[in-house]
């Protein structure tokens, strides 16, 4: 829908940026609605910083009433994304202040994670006060950094539908009798697997925080694994399922995966974690280590995460997307600038940059899950894992160790990592 933009000193400018996550057109529809109504014309910069970055200020649409206000419930992001960021290149960055110029853009509303807000806090720096800038926070890893546990949009629709998808897999694993190991999008963080999990009643939950150990041994994880199996075995159940966060990858010890057939390795010689498929590798791992223990399982790998980013906001997102798209416009047309938006009690907070990005880095600073709360211990006293207290216990140990090859002190010793 290109426009013909009129020449406006108080022009309002969206873009969106790294991946989708529901709710994005209930900021867009929002911001659009409100800025109108104060006088202020809005335009939405396609795909992200990718042509603005080159100098490129074609790809623009004008926002109006009439082609946002029923967007609010959809999925996606009717202005396109991107991950391209202006500091890949050395003019990228003047690039993109030259275009907002060169379009009046006073206003900048910028959507999106960790690596949007460094750069909306970089070009407002940088525009030196002739752009107010301000962030609204977007990730279904919910990782970004905000007070009270405040979840970041998009977050609890993924975990509405990523429960959905996972309570049809429970019952097909009831029914099929065998294992689903399902690896979610986290990037760094558990919150996405661990909600997931929770809400869903799945067998365990793996994620990295629950590891203190700077990199974690691929036979811990596969131990786990077997012992959750083999306890399930116990109960007189064949089937089960494990969600597990892809930021376990990230914290793989590397040496380890050298042994593996099939991993991708770099120019340095470094395994390419980014490529690893986890949930192949588990499965692959712990199929093989029951085995060599006489216990034989099937397990089906599945990831799900992509089928969760573009989906319609839930009630929650689609009125949380509406008091951030207003209050990020209130916030900008009352002179602030240099903030991320929050929402706090049903009121605007706005949070400076500097206090939300690390001094020392440079990086926005990430949320990781905590497990020293009741609602993680409530998470982890409701699964069905393999205990220090089940190899403490002779007769449990005795039927465990019956189940496989080994020995009752065999079994223990190999149990003994988790």
């Amino acid at each position: 829908m290109p426009a013909t933009l009129k020449t406006n000193k108080n022009k309002l400018a969206i873009l969106v940026g790294g991946g989708p996550a529901p709710g994005i057109n209930g900021v867009i529809s929002a911001a659009t609605i409100e800025a109108i109504n104060q006088g202020v014309e809005v335009v939405g910069i396609r795909d992200g910083f990718k042509w603005i970055s080159e100098g490129n200020t074609k790809h623009i649409d004008k926002l109006t009433r009439e082609n946002t206000s029923r967007i609010r419930n959809t999925g996606g992001s009717i202005i396109g994304i991107s991950r391209v960021s202006p500091l890949s290149s050395a003019k990228g960055m003047k690039n993109t202040i030259d275009c907002l110029k060169k379009l009046k853009v006073k206003y900048l509303i910028t959507i999106g994670g960790d690596g949007t807000l460094y750069l909306a806090s970089r070009l407002e720096k940088e525009s030196k006060g002739l752009i107010k800038v301000a962030h609204v926070p977007k990730t279904i890893d919910n990782n970004m950094p905000l007070p009270g546990y405040i979840p970041t949009f998009g977050f609890e629709t993924a975990r509405h539908i990523g429960t959905e998808l996972v309570h049809h897999l429970i019952e097909d694993s009831r029914t099929t009798n065998r294992w689903y190991f399902v690896v979610t999008m986290g990037r760094r963080t558990g919150h996405l697997a661990l909600g997931i999990g929770k809400a869903s009643g799945a067998t365990l939950t793996l994620i990295p925080e629950e590891f203190q150990e700077k990199k974690i041994s691929l036979k811990k994880i596969i131990t786990i694994l077997e012992g959750a199996i083999l306890k399930r075995m116990l109960m007189g159940r064949e089937d089960g399922i494990a969600i597990i966060a892809e930021g376990i990858t990230e914290k793989l010890d590397e040496e380890e995966l050298k042994n593996l057939k099939d991993v991708s390795i770099d120019e340095q010689g470094r395994i390419r974690l980014s490529e690893v498929d986890l949930g192949q590798l588990l499965k692959q791992q712990t199929i093989k280590s029951l085995s060599e223990k006489g216990v034989h399982t099937r397990i089906v790998d599945k990831r799900i995460g992509y089928e969760l980013r573009s989906a319609p906001p839930i009630p929650f997102d689609a009125s949380y997307t509406k008091n951030l798209g207003y209050s990020v416009v209130k916030f900008l047309l009352g002179g602030g600038t240099g903030a991320l938006i929050t929402i706090q009690r049903g009121k605007k907070v706005p949070i400076p940059f500097d206090k939300v990005i690390d001094s020392k880095t440079q990086k926005t600073k990430v949320r990781f899950v905590d497990i020293n709360t009741e609602s993680y211990e409530v998470a982890q006293r409701y699964m069905i894992k393999l205990s220090k207290e089940d190899l403490a216990n002779r007769g449990e140990l005795t039927k465990l160790a019956k189940l496989t090859n080994m020995k009752p002190n065999e079994f223990k010793a190999y149990f003994s990592v988790i």
